[in-house]
């Protein structure tokens, strides 16, 4: 296939660009590096430095492609609370760019990266693709508008569309920047340092880490499978992990304690949030993989941030 890759810079976008061109597939990346890594990238992958929205720039790169993966999105739950106008306008305002140069270069399909952060609070776990999204930030808003843009444009469009609600994705080459870091590479740095982390809450809130590689693999599955059209498919372990249990885990695999500081006077964010990946099995016929500890491992092993003192 001939695929292209928005936001193919960054976390997610690079494992998958880099599966996809061992592959033989020719694969075209668009990002703005904001937060994208062009060292990230195998040689074969090529770049596009632009915006998501340059709908120009897109018609010119989806020349002869096959199928569009759209990852191209702002990713702090935290940061989205204070820039709401900047997740709407990256996160809605990007898809609907996406959409409109598919419709005009005649692409057959768009695999969407949503999130399972737009469930929000939900009483019944673990959540599947049914339960009523009730999100707690302008990210998992910006989410749900979205999955909306590319179902409603797909089907006026008549391109197949597919968005999988990817849990808390980790790995090696996962973004930790100086304000908002993501839990596990920010423990897994704190373990080696001797720093401490704040915690807000108890730390009994639960969270679904999946790793990377099985994520990957749900993207690939998600461009061919037949069936899939329109779906929304949850893409998580399946394994309910509090903050404390993970902060645990990390000093089993690390070897050090990791000094856990709870901050209740502020919320922890939604009490539980765990997949049921049923669907994911039966319509991309997809598992997760690699248990918690494993994908740990395999982060400090793969990720040169973390190979001292190991």
């Amino acid at each position: 296939m001939r695929v292209l890759i928005t936001g193919g810079a960054g976390f997610l976008g690079s494992a998958l660009a880099n599966r996809l061109a061992g592959q033989g597939h020719t694969v075209l990346v668009l990002d703005d590096l904001t937060a994208g890594d062009p060292r990230r990238l195998a040689p074969d992958v090529l770049l596009t430095r632009g915006d998501v929205k340059d709908v120009p720039k897109l018609w010119t790169l989806l020349q002869g492609v096959d199928c569009v993966y759209h990852l191209a999105a702002r990713v702090r739950v935290p940061e989205s609370i204070h820039y709401p106008s900047d997740y709407n306008g990256v996160n809605v305002g990007g898809t609907v760019a996406v959409m409109e140069a598919v419709r005009d270069t005649g692409v057959r399909r768009v695999v969407f990266a949503s999130s399972g952060a737009l469930y929000g609070e939900q009483e019944r776990q673990p959540i599947t693709e049914s339960q009523p999204p009730k999100p707690n930030s302008p990210y998992g808003v910006s989410k749900i508008a979205a999955e909306y843009y590319v179902s409603t444009l797909g089907t006026l469009y008549d391109i197949e569309t597919v968005a999988l609600r990817i849990f808390n994705a980790y790995g090696p080459g996962q973004e930790l920047p100086p304000s908002y870091p993501p839990v596990i590479p920010q423990l897994l740095r704190l373990a080696q340092t001797g720093g401490s982390m704040v915690i807000f809450g108890d730390g009994n809130q639960t969270r679904d880490f999946v790793f990377v590689d099985d994520v990957v693999d749900a993207l690939v599955l998600a461009a061919t499978v037949d069936e899939a059209n329109r779906a929304l498919v949850n893409i998580g372990s399946g394994q309910e992990v509090s903050i404390n249990e993970l902060a645990k885990c990390v000093a089993r695999v690390t070897g050090k304690r990791v000094n856990l500081l709870h901050n209740q006077s502020q919320s922890g964010g939604v009490c539980r949030l765990v997949a049921d990946v049923t669907l994911a099995r039966e319509l991309l016929g997809w598992a997760p993989h690699t248990g918690l500890e494993e994908g740990l491992r395999l982060t400090l092993e793969r990720d040169p941030r973390f190979r001292q003192g190991l």
